[in-house]
Protein backbone atom coordinates (compact mmCIF):
# COMPACT_ATOMS: atom_id res chain seq x y z
CA UNK A 1 0.00 0.00 0.00
CA UNK A 2 1.32 3.45 -0.84
CA UNK A 3 1.84 6.00 1.90
CA UNK A 4 -0.90 8.55 2.44
CA UNK A 5 -0.05 12.10 1.38
CA UNK A 6 1.34 14.30 4.13
CA UNK A 7 -1.33 16.53 5.67
CA UNK A 8 -1.16 20.31 5.44
CA UNK A 9 0.56 21.63 8.57
CA UNK A 10 -0.18 24.91 10.33
CA UNK A 11 1.02 26.42 13.61
CA UNK A 12 -1.68 28.25 15.56
CA UNK A 13 0.33 31.19 16.91
CA UNK A 14 -2.57 32.31 19.12
CA UNK A 15 -2.04 29.23 21.32
CA UNK A 16 1.72 28.82 20.91
CA UNK A 17 4.72 30.34 22.66
CA UNK A 18 6.63 33.09 20.85
CA UNK A 19 9.13 31.46 18.52
CA UNK A 20 7.37 28.07 18.56
CA UNK A 21 7.38 26.06 15.36
CA UNK A 22 4.82 23.66 13.93
CA UNK A 23 5.30 20.04 14.91
CA UNK A 24 6.04 17.86 11.87
CA UNK A 25 3.40 15.23 11.08
CA UNK A 26 6.12 12.57 11.38
CA UNK A 27 6.46 13.37 15.11
CA UNK A 28 2.70 13.09 15.65
CA UNK A 29 2.57 9.85 13.67
CA UNK A 30 5.35 8.45 15.88
CA UNK A 31 3.34 9.32 19.01
CA UNK A 32 0.31 7.53 17.51
CA UNK A 33 2.42 4.49 16.64
CA UNK A 34 4.12 4.24 20.04
CA UNK A 35 1.33 5.14 22.50
CA UNK A 36 -0.11 2.27 24.48
CA UNK A 37 -3.29 3.94 25.77
CA UNK A 38 -5.74 6.12 23.85
CA UNK A 39 -9.10 7.76 24.56
CA UNK A 40 -11.90 7.44 22.04
CA UNK A 41 -14.71 10.00 22.04
CA UNK A 42 -17.98 9.18 20.30
CA UNK A 43 -21.48 10.64 20.38
CA UNK A 44 -24.46 8.75 21.80
CA UNK A 45 -27.64 8.68 19.69
CA UNK A 46 -29.19 11.26 22.06
CA UNK A 47 -26.24 13.64 21.47
CA UNK A 48 -24.40 13.12 24.77
CA UNK A 49 -20.65 12.48 24.54
CA UNK A 50 -19.04 9.18 25.45
CA UNK A 51 -15.31 8.76 26.17
CA UNK A 52 -13.50 5.51 26.86
CA UNK A 53 -9.90 4.41 27.08
CA UNK A 54 -8.67 1.70 24.74
CA UNK A 55 -5.65 0.33 22.95
CA UNK A 56 -4.96 1.04 19.28
CA UNK A 57 -2.47 0.27 16.53
CA UNK A 58 -1.17 2.09 13.45
CA UNK A 59 -1.69 0.14 10.20
CA UNK A 60 -1.80 1.38 6.59
CA UNK A 61 -1.17 5.01 7.63
CA UNK A 62 -4.14 5.13 10.00
CA UNK A 63 -5.07 4.41 13.61
CA UNK A 64 -7.16 1.29 14.29
CA UNK A 65 -9.13 0.09 17.31
CA UNK A 66 -11.41 -2.80 18.12
CA UNK A 67 -14.70 -3.12 19.98
CA UNK A 68 -17.41 -5.64 20.59
CA UNK A 69 -20.71 -5.12 18.77
CA UNK A 70 -22.70 -4.49 21.97
CA UNK A 71 -20.25 -2.02 23.53
CA UNK A 72 -21.38 1.61 23.87
CA UNK A 73 -18.75 2.88 21.41
CA UNK A 74 -19.89 0.38 18.74
CA UNK A 75 -23.53 1.38 19.19
CA UNK A 76 -22.58 5.05 19.03
CA UNK A 77 -20.53 4.57 15.86
CA UNK A 78 -23.38 2.66 14.20
CA UNK A 79 -25.54 5.78 14.60
CA UNK A 80 -22.79 8.37 13.96
CA UNK A 81 -19.29 7.31 12.81
CA UNK A 82 -17.65 10.66 13.67
CA UNK A 83 -15.13 10.26 16.48
CA UNK A 84 -12.02 11.68 18.13
CA UNK A 85 -8.98 9.61 19.16
CA UNK A 86 -6.60 11.17 21.69
CA UNK A 87 -3.29 10.17 23.23
CA UNK A 88 -0.37 11.92 24.87
CA UNK A 89 1.16 12.56 28.21
CA UNK A 90 -0.07 13.91 31.52
CA UNK A 91 3.11 15.96 32.10
CA UNK A 92 2.86 19.74 31.84
CA UNK A 93 6.53 20.38 31.09
CA UNK A 94 7.16 17.93 28.23
CA UNK A 95 5.60 15.77 25.57
CA UNK A 96 3.19 15.91 22.69
CA UNK A 97 -0.54 15.27 22.89
CA UNK A 98 -2.19 14.23 19.63
CA UNK A 99 -5.90 14.51 18.85
CA UNK A 100 -7.23 12.90 15.66
CA UNK A 101 -10.69 13.87 14.39
CA UNK A 102 -12.27 11.65 11.79
CA UNK A 103 -14.70 8.95 10.81
CA UNK A 104 -14.50 5.38 12.11
CA UNK A 105 -14.92 2.89 9.28
CA UNK A 106 -15.56 -0.78 10.06
CA UNK A 107 -13.30 -3.03 8.00
CA UNK A 108 -14.11 -6.67 7.23
CA UNK A 109 -11.47 -7.60 4.61
CA UNK A 110 -9.64 -10.72 5.80
CA UNK A 111 -6.16 -9.65 4.62
CA UNK A 112 -6.47 -6.21 6.19
CA UNK A 113 -7.80 -7.67 9.44
CA UNK A 114 -4.83 -10.04 9.54
CA UNK A 115 -2.43 -7.08 9.29
CA UNK A 116 -4.32 -5.39 12.14
CA UNK A 117 -4.21 -8.59 14.24
CA UNK A 118 -0.48 -8.89 13.56
CA UNK A 119 0.05 -5.27 14.63
CA UNK A 120 -1.78 -5.88 17.92
CA UNK A 121 0.28 -9.02 18.56
CA UNK A 122 3.53 -7.11 17.90
CA UNK A 123 2.59 -4.16 20.13
CA UNK A 124 0.60 -5.62 23.04
CA UNK A 125 0.87 -8.72 25.24
CA UNK A 126 -1.87 -11.31 25.67
CA UNK A 127 -4.85 -11.06 26.02
CA UNK A 128 -4.78 -8.39 23.30
CA UNK A 129 -4.12 -10.80 20.43
CA UNK A 130 -6.77 -11.46 17.80
CA UNK A 131 -7.61 -14.25 15.37
CA UNK A 132 -9.44 -13.26 12.18
CA UNK A 133 -12.81 -14.91 11.58
CA UNK A 134 -15.82 -14.01 9.42
CA UNK A 135 -15.09 -10.32 8.79
CA UNK A 136 -13.99 -9.67 12.36
CA UNK A 137 -12.14 -11.42 15.15
CA UNK A 138 -12.92 -14.58 17.11
CA UNK A 139 -15.30 -13.62 19.90
CA UNK A 140 -17.08 -11.05 17.74
CA UNK A 141 -14.75 -8.05 18.04
CA UNK A 142 -14.93 -5.62 15.13
CA UNK A 143 -12.05 -3.55 13.73
CA UNK A 144 -12.36 0.14 12.89
CA UNK A 145 -9.98 2.33 10.91
CA UNK A 146 -10.14 6.06 11.56
CA UNK A 147 -10.10 8.12 8.37
CA UNK A 148 -8.65 11.36 9.71
CA UNK A 149 -10.08 14.69 8.64
CA UNK A 150 -7.82 16.80 10.85
CA UNK A 151 -5.56 16.40 13.83
CA UNK A 152 -4.03 18.62 16.47
CA UNK A 153 -0.72 18.43 18.28
CA UNK A 154 -0.15 20.15 21.60
CA UNK A 155 3.59 20.34 22.23
CA UNK A 156 5.16 21.14 25.59
CA UNK A 157 8.74 21.68 26.63
CA UNK A 158 10.97 24.69 25.98
CA UNK A 159 8.00 26.17 24.08
CA UNK A 160 4.31 25.37 23.90
CA UNK A 161 2.87 24.83 20.45
CA UNK A 162 -0.44 24.01 18.85
CA UNK A 163 -0.20 22.46 15.41
CA UNK A 164 -3.11 21.60 13.12
CA UNK A 165 -2.88 19.02 10.34
CA UNK A 166 -5.54 18.92 7.62
CA UNK A 167 -5.84 15.77 5.57
CA UNK A 168 -6.52 15.56 1.85
CA UNK A 169 -10.20 15.40 1.04
CA UNK A 170 -11.22 16.72 4.45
Amino acid sequence: MTAAPEPATELDTQFSSPGAVATPWAAARQVLQDAEIFWLSTVRPDGRPHVTSLIAVWVDDAPWFTTGPTERKARNLAANPVCVLTTGTNALSEGLDVVVEGVALRVTDHGTLQRVADAYAAKYPEPFHFTVEDGGFVGGAMAFRIRATKAFGFGRGAAYSQTRWRFEGA
